[in-house]
């Protein structure tokens, strides 16, 4: 929708629009009536907006008994600018219906916080990978004091676990996916900061609890890393290895066993092959696949991002082949 800001106009979808309304502290008009009682006053939501901009009455026309006719009133915006915010409401309507037919949220309209508020469902991409989430549909509004206490969940291990649950209480055995289990059997889910309350259908004849406790606990938004420790005390304070220096050391150690792999089985006749296909030194080479022979459990650290910090692809390069010996040589405690 559009709204001004400074000497432009720009377009906002509802939601989008409703937050900035909301910093900008608009409110629905409040009255008072003869009893004292006080109505509005209220942040604009979803609804009112949709309402508000479908409005008939800012083009000088007023609706009566379903007729649109011509109004006493003057017209306050132009006919092209009302056509365009009306072509815009049916867009983002039409786009919304898509997303929950194609969703692939289980829980969709099923799942509230412990406030009851409604959680939607949401995600974010991270390196081509899609995480997906249920939030609660009030931090969606910009009113994130009315959210529950957990008001921020992922949506795979919610619903893994409430399929889980089901699939454990059913009597017999049950081939049925986690998708078709949700949809069937679950009402609605209640999320507490210690437990989901799960609603089934009364209409099911799996003879499964009409309502099902599961211990659960939300899961750190970060997890906790404990850095290897060098083999000698520091008084310097440790700090884990930077994210894009991981992403490039694994995938360093990728092309190393690659390459080491075409080495031993034959697929290419020496490193001075791999080096003209790759275009870069045989020494290049070399130094990769060295890191083909790094001990487990220095990889694992990598991988989890235990690694501290100053440890990187030139000193896990130059390391001897031993495994005990490439602790001794980064100066870190030998893990077993």
């Amino acid at each position: 929708m559009k709204i001004p800001n400074s000497n432009e106009w720009r377009w906002l979808p509802i939601d989008r629009l409703s937050a900035e309304l909301r910093r900008r502290r608009v409110r629905t008009k409040r009255r008072t009536y003869k009893s004292g009682r006080t109505v509005g006053g209220k942040p604009f939501t979803r609804g009112p907006l949709s309402y508000l901009l479908r409005n008939r009455f800012y083009v000088g026309e007023v609706v009566y008994k379903g007729e649109v006719l011509p109004g006493p009133q003057p017209t306050l915006i132009s006919r092209d600018l009302f056509d365009a915010v009306q072509d815009k409401l049916v867009e983002q309507l039409n786009n919304h219906t898509q997303k929950r037919a194609k969703s692939d949220a289980l829980l969709l309209g099923k799942i509230f916080d412990d406030r009851g508020t409604l959680m939607g469902p949401s995600h974010t991409r991270k390196k081509g990978r899609k995480y997906r989430y249920y939030i609660s549909s009030c931090l969606l509004q910009g009113r994130k004091e009315l959210a529950g206490s957990v008001h921020r969940i992922p949506a795979a291990e919610v619903e893994s676990t409430v399929a889980a649950a089901l699939r454990k209480r059913m009597t017999g055995r049950s081939d049925q996916r986690d998708d078709e289990l949700i949809r069937s059997l679950v009402e609605w889910v209640d999320v507490r900061t210690s437990e989901l309350i799960v609603s089934t259908k009364r209409h099911t004849a799996s003879r499964i609890p009409s309502k099902i406790r599961i211990t659960w606990k939300k899961p750190p938004s970060k997890r906790r890393r404990e850095i290897l420790l060098p083999s000698t005390a520091s008084e310097k304070p440790l700090q884990p290895i930077r994210s894009d220096a991981r992403e490039r050391l694994i995938e360093a150690i990728s092309r190393g066993r690659c390459w080491l792999n075409e080495l031993v089985t034959g697929g290419v006749a020496d490193t001075n092959e791999i080096a003209i296909r790759e275009r870069c030194s045989v020494r290049s080479i070399t130094m990769t696949v060295s890191l083909a022979f790094l001990a487990p459990s220095l990889v694992k650290a990598i991988l989890q991002g235990t690694l501290p910090r100053g440890v990187g692809y030139a000193r896990l390069c130059d390391l001897p082949a031993e495994w005990p010996r490439q602790y001794r040589a980064l100066g870190l405690a030998a893990q077993t």
